[in-house]
This record gives structure tokens, C-alpha cells and sequence, in this order.
């Protein structure tokens, strides 16, 4: 047997018992580029509780979202299914109707397979996978819901509206349940974290429970008080400035998740997971011009939100759970957001359904295993990839407004990350058997 394999059937023994089954928590950003946290080594970036976290715990350097944009990918974390398997393929309209299909009913998900499990479910803030009845958070598992079903929602008003559509397309949209709330002026990254932290107040030890905690921010409208963007000297980028100061408040709140954790004596049995769903976006509605958006980071890695070059997909992710996982660890395998569900369900002592993609990777994150993968590989609109190694194929590469390094020309793209971790070159004229190898793996088309 190689060792991988080994590794992987190891880490799929049973870790916990019914009466000491760890608290799970997964805290989610939106449009946050690796560049955009400070452990990453940008030391601009000010997120000393997100740096605490990773310290605490295991830092990935090699941890990918399933998909460049926001629906797929946290149906893929949620699911623990690759989005051609779960049916999202691309960003899920908002609507004023609310009726847009997404998660499919009776959908095997964290949230039901914990909670017939025994533990308490709860999701704040943003959703975005479908607002029909079927594919809302009290169908898919969650005893409590705060948050809003749209891809986004103005700070203060907490209202979806896109420019160019008609009047009745501008619909407030935050639920505590299934009702209707209103909450306006209040600041939404705050609003969430207050949510989050009452719902902790009222966990007890012995009683697992299992709480998203999905931020809207740093994801268009750009808007933060003025007590975060002082954190910051005004003689920086105006756009980088106000990013980092939402970044900022989004870390204030990670901050308070951790003092209560604290307080109730909950800390020591609760993995917190920490990851973005897609890369820092390029797109123009986020700059105060209107100007392809550079207000986030996505350094040292190429490429954008909306695509499959490296910054769009590889994510700045931790993990920590005091006394299991190694305080300071550095985690250079390969991962995706489709592995939670099946790491989360085996830190458990649970098992994971046949329909999940995912695998296990505690054996990589409590011990030092490899990866339980070979390969990974990803589907979004005309492009495909594929990841072996530090080999990775892209057929039909993105293209992005003033790219320094230029529009691609070629419709397959080899990148040899070890060497060109920036993806500067192709390297498919010199490494024809790797190409050969690497298309037989690609998804296939939907």
C-alpha cells in the first residue's frame, strides 16, 4: 500500500465519541484574497485575531475554494461536493421573489448530517444558495438562521439592489428564521458577529453545536465606519484603505467569537475553521471610479475573482483546535473546501455519505500526513483545471482587464507551481506528457 493511501485510511478512523464530539465552527469571508491577511506576510493588513487563530492552529498555504465565485463555492464547503455534483455552477440570481432554485431538497449537507447527530445548528450572515423554500438554511439543516439569501446587501439598509434593473428588483432582505427583520443603520459585519456571539452565550459543554458564521464583507458595496478606516494612514490607496479597513471589522468580530468561546469554557473543544470563498475580485463596480478594483490582494498569486489562475482559487484558510491541532503548524498540502464536510464529520466520530467528493484530511491537519489527494481539479463556465503535484493544467485560461502580464493566447495553460508559484509561464511546449496527462483528468463538461 503507498504511504498516501495508508494515510488517508488512517485518517479515516473515528476521532471523537458521542460525549466528547468537538463544537465546529466555520467562519467564511467573501471576496477575501490571500493577500488580505496578515499572516500570509502582509504585514499592511491589520487581522491580529484571524494571525491569533492560525497561530493557535494550522495555516494552509495549498487550500482551494472549489470554484472563483461565491455560490459554487459554499455549496462545495457545505456539501462536500464538487459543483458539478451539487448543481451550482455559477453565482445564484437575487431576486425580490426570493424563489431562486439552488441547494437541491433533501440534500445531504454539515448542517443535517450533524444535526441528526446531535448538535445544535446555526448559520449567520450571508447564504446564496438559493432563497426558494426548498434551499433555504431551515431546509438544509440549521435550527437558527440570521443573515440574507442574496449575493450581497448594502451595510446599513441591508437592502439588494443592482444598477440598470427596475425599481422592484431593490428588496430588503434580512431574516432571522424565516420572518423578516429590520435592523437599518446597524452595520452588517457587526450585526452578524452580535448574532454569532448571543448564540454562543447560550451553548453549555456537553452539548456540541455547530455554527457558520458567514460574513458579507469585504465583497461590494465598499463601505466601513470611520472607527476601522482610522486603523489605517489616509495617505494610502483610497481602495486598498477602505478594503482593508472592512477587513478590519470582520476581524473585530472573529476577535469577539474568540473571547466568548472563552468565557463559557468552550474554546478547548471547538475547531474553528477560517476560510474566503473565492479570490480578491477585479470588477469595477467595487472601485470608487468605476476602474478595474485594486483594493484587494490576492499577492503573490496571478489572476482574480471569476477565474481559475491561482489568486481566484487558493485561499488564505486555518484551522484550530487547541491540544489536537498544533499550535503554529504550517500545512503545505493540498486541500479544498469540499473537505471540511468529511474532516468535520470524522473529527466527530461520524461517517461521511457516499455523496461527498471530499475526503478526509485530518490525518494532513492532526498528524503530519500527506494530502488525501492526488489530484483536484476545477470547472467554472468555459475553462477547466486540473492540479497533480505542482502541476497545473488550465484549458481555456482567464483573461483580466490590464493584466500585467498580459491576455493568455493559448487555450491550455501548464503551470509548474514549485518553480512559478505566479504563474507567469506556460510551460506546455516543454513538458508535452505532463499536458497529456493532466487533460485526461479534467472535469467533464456539464
Amino acid at each position: 500500500m503507498k504511504r498516501r493511501e495508508f494515510l488517508s485510511c488512517a485518517a479515516a478512523a473515528p476521532l471523537a465519541g458521542a460525549a466528547e464530539r468537538p463544537n465546529l465552527i466555520v467562519i467564511y469571508t467573501d471576496d477575501q484574497g490571500i493577500g488580505d491577511v496578515g499572516c500570509y506576510g502582509h504585514p499592511e493588513v491589520k487581522t491580529p485575531n484571524l494571525d491569533r487563530l492560525a497561530a493557535s492552529g494550522a495555516r494552509f498555504t495549498n487550500w482551494y475554494s472549489n470554484s472563483p465565485v461565491c455560490s459554487p463555492s459554499r455549496a462545495s464547503v457545505f456539501t462536500g461536493q464538487y459543483p458539478e455534483r451539487h448543481g451550482i455552477l455559477d453565482v445564484l440570481t437575487s431576486t425580490a421573489q426570493f424563489n431562486t432554485p439552488g441547494l437541491k431538497a433533501g440534500e445531504k449537507t454539515l448542517a443535517t448530517e450533524l444535526k441528526q447527530a446531535g448538535y445544535r445548528t446555526a448559520h449567520f450572515g450571508k447564504w446564496h444558495m438559493g432563497s426558494a423554500a426548498q434551499s433555504r438554511p431551515m431546509a438544509a439543516g440549521f435550527d437558527e438562521f440570521v443573515g440574507f439569501y442574496s449575493g450581497w446587501t448594502d451595510y446599513y439598509s441591508h437592502r439588494y439592489y443592482t444598477l440598470g434593473r427596475g425599481q422592484s428588483e431593490i428588496v430588503h432582505d434580512l431574516w432571522r428564521n424565516e420572518q423578516e427583520i429590520w435592523a437599518d443603520t446597524r452595520y452588517q459585519t457587526e450585526l452578524l458577529g452580535e448574532e454569532s456571539c448571543a448564540f454562543l452565550k447560550r451553548q453549555t459543554k456537553g452539548k456540541p453545536f455547530y455554527m457558520n458564521l458567514w460574513f458579507g464583507a469585504p465583497h461590494y458595496p465598499m463601505i466601513a465606519p470611520e472607527k476601522y478606516l482610522e486603523r489605517f494612514s489616509k495617505s494610502m490607496d483610497r481602495d486598498r484603505r477602505l478594503h482593508l479597513a472592512m477587513v478590519a471589522a470582520v476581524d473585530d468580530q472573529v476577535g469577539q467569537v474568540m473571547r466568548v468561546l472563552k468565557q463559557r469554557g468552550l474554546a478547548e473543544n471547538t475547531v474553528v475553521y477560517f476560510q474566503s470563498d473565492n479570490g480578491a475580485t477585479q470588477e469595477s463596480r467595487a472601485d470608487h471610479l468605476g476602474r478595474p478594483y485594486r483594493g484587494g490582494s490576492n499577492a503573490p498569486f496571478r489572476g482574480w475573482k471569476q477565474g481559475l489562475f491561482e489568486g481566484g482559487i487558493r485561499m488564505p484558510a486555518t484551522m484550530s483546535w487547541p491540544g489536537r491541532i498544533r499550535a503554529g503548524k504550517v500545512v503545505d498540502g493540498m486541500g479544498m473546501a469540499m473537505d471540511v464536510l468529511p474532516t468535520f464529520l470524522s473529527m466527530a466520530g461520524l461517517k461521511t455519505p457516499e455523496s461527498v467528493d471530499g475526503k478526509d484530511q485530518s490525518g494532513m491537519i492532526l498528524r503530519d500526513g500527506g494530502s488525501a489527494h492526488d489530484a483536484i481539479h476545477w470547472l467554472y463556465t468555459d475553462s477547466r483545471a486540473v492540479r497533480k503535484g505542482d502541476w497545473k493544467l488550465i484549458e481555456n485560461p482567464p483573461r483580466y482587464p490590464k493584466d500585467p502580464l498580459g491576455a493568455p493566447k493559448e487555450k491550455i495553460w501548464l503551470s509548474q507551481l514549485a518553480k512559478d508559484p505566479g504563474e507567469k509561464k506556460n510551460w506546455a511546449a516543454e513538458a508535452p506528457a505532463v499536458v497529456a496527462e493532466l487533460e485526461k483528468l479534467l472535469p467533464q463538461k456539464v
